[in-house]
């Protein structure tokens, strides 16, 4: 599928360049068509980092090197080198000694030491990795970077994705400006649980590594963990985040105002990188916004979203333009949250929820309104759509976004190996 048959584009504004921190992307020989597949993001200046990773019980080669190199050297890191078309994922010992070449081969074209360099794969499940062409591809991968080089390097992680994805925020912390900017990919298997999705973020500000992992936990769960295009959680993911301290603020050691500015920062990018995902999903035609209000906690809020989010019917209705509510309120009922069925309303509303939006209301107290059909319709045929549940049993409140599922996501899928 081409960009201009999708139902989407890409970033509207390009990234903002992080102070220290140099990037780039380049075709190395993993994909045979020639597209760029080999990402490499640098500072010369050791970073601190924070990562979070699938919770699949069949983690990929580079999902466990990280891990291992997070517990190691949290405090030490110097770049992440990703590769397309190939994910690393159950690979056994060949494939874990692959990824530690991987990094390896970065670590000496950095020019740093040992342990101080991430990997991420991304692509086919269940084949060796071509590990010669990416140790040749790294030193070149290498002398390409720049500031200015993220949306290469964005390019370089993509499979089925349609467009390359990234985001950039900044926020005034102690009278300096700290920038955060980053990447993702991601089109298909797209479930996240992380507490073949990745995440890659740089950010000049200075902060202890505790705090910094904290903020990225309280990041995700606001951002990559709200979103679901086809309910499959991949062997892949990861999101990982370096800081250089390059901005000269006064470090960050408290929670206070500084560390919750950073937070916002850090979470706006990472919720423009997951909506972007959810947008560029294979084959996807709409863009779904799932508020869930008034739930017993936030918990179930999230539950019951997550419950409408990743449903087969409720996704194929959205697809078809048909305003069958009934499937709506059925994946709320089987979540497993609390409800009450005569505290239940359901409202719709075309694009993106704002305050003073005009809804839709379909279902009043569990009884349904007296709505016109083809207005219901007329809404489930934008390509943006917005869907709030209210349940009436708390203040527990969560958003999801996710999307349609369409002729287009099985013919991906059905073909993704041939």
């Amino acid at each position: 599928m081409s960009t201009k048959e999708h139902a989407f584009a890409g970033p509207s504004t390009p990234p903002i360049p992080v102070k220290g921190f140099d990037a780039a992307g380049i075709h190395c020989g993993v994909k045979p068509t020639g597209a760029l597949d080999l990402a490499l993001i640098a500072s010369p200046t050791a970073c601190r980092s924070a990562a979070v990773f699938t919770q699949n019980a069949f983690p990929a080669a580079p999902v466990l090197y990280d891990r291992d190199l997070l517990r190691m050297n949290p405090e030490g890191t110097h770049g992440v080198v990703i590769n397309s078309g190939n994910a690393n994922a159950c690979t056994s010992a060949e494939g874990n000694a692959n990824a530690r070449r991987m990094a390896e081969a970065a670590e000496k074209s950095l020019g740093s030491t040992d342990n101080t360099a991430y990997v991420m794969s991304t692509g086919v499940i269940g084949v060796q990795l071509p590990i010669g062409v990416i140790e040749a591809g790294i030193p070149e991968v290498a002398a390409k970077l720049r500031p200015d080089g993220w949306e290469e390097a964005a390019e370089a992680i993509m499979t089925t994705d349609v467009f390359p994805k990234w985001a950039s925020a900044q926020a005034d912390i102690s009278g300096k400006t700290v920038t955060v900017t980053g990447i993702g990919k991601g089109a298909g298997m797209i479930h996240p649980n992380m507490a073949t999705m990745l995440g890659t973020l740089a950010t000049d500000v200075s902060i202890t590594q505790p705090l910094l992992q904290k903020a990225l936990g309280t990041a995700v769960k606001r951002s990559f963990n709200r979103i679901s295009i086809d309910g499959d959680t991949s062997t892949n993911d990861t999101v990982l985040v370096m800081a250089n301290g390059a901005a000269g603020n006064v470090e960050i050691v408290e929670e206070g105002q500084d560390y919750d500015t950073f937070v916002d920062a850090l979470t706006e990018a990472s919720m423009e990188i997951a909506k972007l995902i959810v947008r560029n999903g294979e084959g996807v035609t709409k863009f779904v916004t799932i508020q869930v209000e008034g739930a017993v906690s936030d918990e179930e809020a999230h539950t019951v979203a997550n419950s409408i989010a990743k449903s087969p019917l409720v996704k194929t209705a959205f697809f078809g333009h048909d305003a069958n509510w009934g499937r709506i309120l059925c994946a709320v009922g089987y979540s497993g949250a609390t409800v009450d069925p005569t505290r239940a309303y359901l409202y719709i509303a075309p694009g993106q929820p704002q305050a003073g939006q005009a809804e839709l209301q379909l279902v009043d107290a569990g009884t349904p309104t007296d709505y016109a059909e083809a207005d219901a319709s007329a809404i489930f045929a934008e390509s943006e759509i917005s869907v709030r549940v209210a349940l009436g049993l708390g203040e527990g409140a969560a958003t999801v976004w996710t999307c349609d599922l369409s002729y287009e996501y099985v013919s991906i899928n059905a073909e993704y190996r041939t």
